[in-house]
């Protein structure tokens, strides 16, 4: 890909996010009449509903349930104005319940690995769920995405969307403190899906949260993604050991194949002979961005599906991205379209503070201390042309 085509992707979402910013004074005649709909989706088998709800703001479409705050599907038109589903899933709760691939869920109390399931924090080791090898996964065998949420839906100046909520309590999965969490789900007048999320704490914890949607810009079902083209405006990463924990370094991408930062076909390198690919049977690392931590949304990330002309840039105020390329999807799971998923057919950006920080005092801290309020954001724009 040449410089011209970096140079467009990278000022598109510049302009995606400036553009999402101005919708706003607009976006209440834009959402009138777009109240979410709330239906029955199932039971869990204690008998506790799960409710399903439908936004719709114009040019997105989006269905949320309140078990794991699960995106159960996004619809965005493509360059015909097609709509279609751009995001792996179930369509039936007794799937999610039994899935540990985590489609479309929110992850806490910590997105991505804790090395032994254990950390110290003032002077005290705290042992948590260990439900990947021997290493805590995205929150442990009973992450966020394996609760229900309290839901409230909206419509307001700035769109259209849910306000989610979940009460931690001390010591679940072995995290201290009782983690008060609120992550809200917009859909802004144009048509972004930005997420909001915000939590306390009663006493000192760690606290690394995200959504964990799997994206196919060609539509959920119809095969992989290797054929996406992505930039990433990132001039280094995490390596890991052999169990996906980062080994502390920031690797330089130049001259390997994790370089993103000029667009490239997600396949072009993906088979390549490198050590760090081949123990992860793909891409699955953390991306440290060149923005940094920021007080706003800066956009990082475009994802493009030439068949379809459909993108999506992504905008954040985290210093990384976890890029998965679905390499554990084995043909095991049939999705919503009755298609099953194999390796590669779905891929996620999960924005986030870096896996093991808290075992790696030179990462960017993770720690949350009573008084203080951890605030993340992260802005999705799509487009098709």
């Amino acid at each position: 890909m040449d410089t011209t085509r970096r140079t467009v992707l990278v000022a598109g979402a510049t302009a995606g996010l400036t553009a999402a910013s101005a919708a706003t004074s607009h976006a209440s005649t834009a959402t009138a009449g777009r109240r979410p709909v709330k239906e029955l989706f199932g039971k869990l088998p204690d008998g506790t509903r799960v409710y399903r709800w439908t936004l719709h703001n114009g040019s997105t479409r989006m269905k949320v349930i309140s078990y794991g705050g699960i995106v159960q599907s996004l619809e965005i038109p493509d360059r015909h104005g097609r709509y279609i589903n751009v995001s792996l899933g179930f369509d039936n709760l007794d799937d999610y319940l039994t899935a540990t691939t985590f489609f479309g869920a929110l992850i806490g109390r910590y997105g991505n690995r804790i090395a032994g399931g254990r950390f110290t924090l003032d002077g005290a080791v705290h042992q948590l769920s260990v439900n990947d090898g021997s290493n805590s996964l995205h929150g442990g065998a009973r992450g966020f995405d394996k609760r229900v949420w309290d839901v409230e839906p909206f419509v307001d100046s700035t769109g259209v969307g849910l306000v989610l909520r979940y009460v931690s309590g001390d010591g679940e999965m072995g995290y201290p403190g009782t983690l008060r969490v609120k992550v809200t789900y917009t859909l802004t007048a144009r048509g972004d899906w930005r997420i909001d999320y915000a939590a306390t704490t009663d006493r000192a914890t760690v606290v690394n949260l995200t959504n964990h949607t799997y994206y196919n810009l060609a539509g959920e079902g119809s095969g992989d993604i290797l054929g996406h083209e992505l930039l990433l405006a990132a001039s280094r990463y995490t390596p890991t050991d052999a169990t996906l924990i980062p080994t502390g370094e920031l690797a330089g991408v130049t001259g390997t194949p994790f370089d993103f930062r000029r667009s490239k076909i997600i396949g072009e390198d993906i088979r390549a002979a490198h050590r760090q690919l081949v123990t992860a049977k793909g891409y699955d690392h953390n991306w440290a961005l060149d923005k940094g931590i920021t007080d706003r949304p800066e956009p990082f990330a475009a994802l493009r599906d030439a068949g379809s002309g459909r993108t999506m840039r992504i905008a954040t105020t985290e210093p990384g991205v976890q890029f998965y390329s679905g390499n554990f999807l084995d043909g095991s799971l049939t999705g919503s379209s009755g298609r099953t998923y194999r390796q590669g057919d779905g891929m996620c950006l999960e924005t986030q503070h870096f896996p093991d920080s808290p075992n790696q005092p030179s990462f960017p801290s993770t720690v949350l201390r009573p008084g203080d309020t951890y605030r993340s954001s992260t802005v999705h724009s799509f487009s098709a042309r």
